[in-house]
């Protein structure tokens, strides 16, 4: 492996950085107490392991380190970072992947690549950066392959491979073993290993007894959240008096001594050491990242095979249902049929909707690990959810586009001219929008696709119920009646009807269903068109802010890494 002692894009060698806990606790939002007074040191060229038993604390400890997570009580010393560059200089690698599963492996790199990198980083030097660590985890001969197709070694080394694109001075690696078999980890603690003596710190939790042994130093934690012992691996056993390092586990206690200042480095780091090193180069800025994740977003729609049936499937699937439940001639003045137009339009409305929601529910979800990881390094949100709706509502267009010109085409809408159906083309683009970012909303608050699954028939049912297609929302109940204010659909419906010209055509029809239909709706189709654009349009602003707001909640930033303290109780 090579590459890892290279300099950086800005002349500068990486500089090895020396971490240093003291007295850290964190306590639960329950009151109980996950650490209970940890100090130890992370040294550069030392491979770090935290062990314990499921429950200690080793994963919130690490977070800790990374300064990912704010310690309730002690103290962070964090030497020969530059400030404002916290996680350029530390990297982190959790559980799950970072990674995108729909690109080739040198695709995704490169566009985390050019996401990480100082603003201004030209392709050349991004292809190197990439090069560069393929070549250092023996990826090279994968980089065309689709992240999805990789083993799962391989998809922990191209994670690992991500955050290696900055050189960081630290490293922090959450089980990075797990769920591969005993080869392939003891193949990427070597790996680690490696690193780590090239000045790189490195620091992993491990839940796996042979991953102890290849490395410099063991954390062991206790159930109770102490660090009771600190040390080579050689002497894990002989400390606790057992024979094997799995009978450790069974031997551990609550009320075994903390030993929290055994092993080397706990002394803090000097002042002279604490100071700054120079300020970080600027990262992309907010319009870059928006247009470096639109081009990603687009990458990766096209490339899913999901997402290609789905775009291409729903337009043709309602258009389908058209044709097999409506007649043609609904919107003939000499003839006409309220009813039946009156149900074209709500389904129209409906299938704006449908698209729209269909399209952004599982945009965020399937890749909220990957959005966490970046949110730590330079991820602005705002963009991120832009970008998003920018790559789907031209597809949202298109496809409302040819519904409505089909169902022209079949006689199901009536013949008029260009400014009413623009009228109806924008009021279908709004509430597919107003849909969408409904969707982005429904995404960002779930934790996994299954559950966006979940939640289409409930976000579904009441806009089918409360649009007042059905029961006219003059004659609904009042609780009704007040949640059809908050139905997207509903403001569709009235907005088609009005453009349409509904009530006209009800007023001079000769179907003795007109004038008592037309009675039940009272003025919802007598408002101005507009008047819908405008519900449609804040609550598509409304939803896409929700977006961002959840996600700046699950997704928070990077704690300083210069220091982070928390007073002693």
């Amino acid at each position: 492996m090579q590459g890892f002692d290279e300099t950086t894009r800005s002349g500068a060698v990486a500089v090895p950085a020396r971490i240093v806990a003291r007295g850290v606790g964190v306590v639960a939002r329950g009151g109980g107490e996950i650490l209970r007074g940890i100090s130890l040191a992370v040294e550069p060229g030392r491979l770090l392991a935290l062990a314990g038993s499921s429950g200690a604390g080793k994963t919130t400890l690490l977070e800790v380190l990374a300064g990912v997570r704010a310690p309730d009580r002690g103290t962070v010393l964090r030497a020969d970072v530059p400030a404002g560059g916290s996680q350029a200089e530390l990297g982190f690698v959790p559980q799950d992947d970072i990674i995108h599963r729909d690109l080739p492996l040198a695709r995704t790199l490169a566009y985390a690549a050019r996401l990480r990198l100082p603003a201004g980083t030209g392709s050349a030097e991004v292809q190197s950066a990439v090069d560069r660590v393929l070549d250092a985890l023996g990826l090279t001969g994968r980089a065309g392959v689709r992240v999805g197709l990789l083993s799962g070694g391989e998809r922990k080394r191209a994670s690992i491979a991500v955050e290696l694109l900055t050189r960081p001075a630290v490293l922090f690696l959450d089980e990075p073993t797990s769920g591969l078999d005993p080869a392939t980890g003891a193949e990427l603690i070597t790996l680690l290993r490696d690193l780590s003596r090239r000045g790189t710190a490195v620091v992993l939790t491990t839940h796996t007894p042979a991953d102890l042994s290849r490395c410099d130093t063991v954390g062991f934690l206790s159930p109770d959240g102490r660090l009771v012992h600190l040390g080579p691996p050689e002497g894990l056993s002989a400390h606790f008096g057992v024979d094997t390092v799995e009978e450790v586990y069974g031997v551990v206690t609550a009320d075994t001594p903390d030993l929290a200042d055994e092993g080397p480095g706990a002394d803090e780091p000097t002042a002279e050491a604490r100071s700054a090193p120079a300020q970080p180069p600027r990262p992309l800025g907010a319009l870059g990242q928006w247009a470096l994740l639109t081009r990603r977003s687009a990458d990766i729609m096209i490339r899913n095979r999901l997402s290609v049936a789905v775009l291409a499937g729903s337009p043709v699937m309602i258009v389908i249902m058209f044709v097999m439940l409506f007649r043609a001639g609904a919107f003939d003045p000499a003839d006409p049929s309220p009813g039946t137009a009156a149900m074209i339009l709500f389904w129209i409305a409906f299938g704006a909707f449908f698209f729209g929601l269909t399209y952004g529910l599982l945009q965020i979800c399937t890749e909220i690990a990957v959005v966490r990881r970046e949110r730590l390094t330079v991820l602005r949100l705002g963009p991120y959810v832009l970008a998003k709706a920018t790559v789907l509502l031209p597809v949202l267009a298109a496809a409302d586009a040819l519904l409505l010109a089909v169902l022209r085409a079949l006689d199901r809408l009536p013949a008029a001219g260009w400014s009413v159906y623009g009228s109806l083309f924008a009021t279908t683009v709004l509430a597919s929008a107003a849909a969408l970012a409904l969707g982005l909303l429904a995404s960002a608050a779930v934790s996994e696709p299954g559950q966006a699954t979940l939640m289409l028939p409930l976000l579904c049912f009441p806009q089918v119920l409360f649009s007042g297609a059905f029961v006219p929302v003059p004659q609904m109940a009042w609780p009704g009646w007040a949640l059809s204010w908050a139905m997207t659909n509903r403001w569709a419906f009235e907005s088609l009807g009005s453009g349409i010209g509904l009530n006209a055509l009800w007023a001079h029809g000769r179907s003795p269903l007109g004038p008592p239909l037309l009675a039940s709706y009272g003025d919802t189709f007598g408002g101005p068109t507009a008047r819908g654009w405008i519900w449609l349009a804040g609550f598509t602003v409304l939803f896409l802010t929700g977006a961002w707001a959840l996600l700046a909640r699950s997704c928070p930033r990077a704690r300083a890494v210069a220091e982070t303290a928390a007073p002693s109780p």
